[in-house]
């Protein structure tokens, strides 16, 4: 399958053990691109994810602070973020949000965070990754106000919303990204809305180390899983695995302005994202 993994944070340290070898089976799975989210599990590593992107064409870096680290943010943070929105293998913002389930960081908070990095995101002409847990109608309003006039777009990384929510987003030039909980028996409500959604709008993720799909629930989540990904959503959409993977794979690289040449992904010289 041709596939794209557009979320995963290949920098932490569940993969120290054998990092090259889950790099190498994302190849062999059909992963021909990849966007490496650097933010992590600590605000200091804001850039993690961009030495891997130079190491490896077919990998790319995003970068931003967690809404769990929103309460860390200062100066020298934006200014970093700046300086990384800069680099040529930094193609995305993120992954930037609100996430009212675990409240790591005040919600007057993480708001001003939030709309401080799509200021800067904004002023960089890149799109956003965002993360939103629990926090839907304050997501988007924030983005309604702060960002669709910019007309960049981006992602909603790992889905759990609702359908309604999934079109408010696409109406404001995102994509709607689904990871390894829609394949969960208890998430027929993410996989109506994979249903139901346009495949054009939809991407894959595997958000690894986290969330698993099955078979593999419980254990460490890796890139090459995220086929499981496509084919759950291929099932409720009868369609064949491979056309779900193309299509979002197509989705991900028109998006970003990528072309894929050979067995690699590479951006397009002189070429500019289409954003939609």
């Amino acid at each position: 399958m041709d596939l794209v993994d557009s979320h995963a944070h290949v920098d932490v340290s569940d993969f120290d053990a054998d990092r090259d070898a889950v790099l190498a089976r994302a190849q062999s799975a059909g992963i021909g691109a990849m966007l490496a989210i650097g933010n992590g599990p600590e605000i200091e590593k804001l850039g993690a994810a961009v030495a891997y992107a130079e190491q490896h064409d077919w990998i790319y870096a995003a970068a931003g602070i967690h809404p769990h680290e929103a309460q860390h943010a200062t100066d020298s943070h934006y200014d970093e973020l700046d300086r990384l929105a800069q680099h040529p293998r930094v193609i995305a913002w993120g992954e930037i949000g609100l996430d009212y389930h675990y409240d790591h960081s005040p919600r007057d908070v993480q708001a001003r965070v939030f709309r401080h990095q799509l200021e800067q995101a904004r002023s960089a002409q890149i799109p956003v990754v965002i993360h939103c847990r629990e926090a839907w109608p304050d997501c988007l309003k924030i983005l309604e106000q702060d960002w669709r006039s910019s007309e960049l777009g981006g992602i909603f990384h790992c889905f759990a919303g609702t359908i309604d929510e999934a079109r408010q987003g696409i109406e404001m030039g995102f994509l709607i990204s689904f990871a390894g909980n829609v394949t969960y028996p208890k998430s027929q409500n993410l996989r109506d809305a994979a249903r139901e959604l346009p495949l054009d709008r939809l991407l894959v993720e595997t958000d690894s180390p986290f969330l698993a799909p099955l078979p593999y629930r419980g254990k460490r989540n890796e890139p090459a899983y995220v086929a499981e990904v496509a084919r759950s959503i291929a099932n409720v959409r009868n369609l064949a695995a491979e056309e779900v993977a193309r299509s979002t794979s197509e989705n991900f690289r028109k998006f970003f302005g990528l072309a894929n040449s050979m067995n690699h992904d590479m951006k397009v010289p002189g070429g500019t994202p289409s954003h939609f």
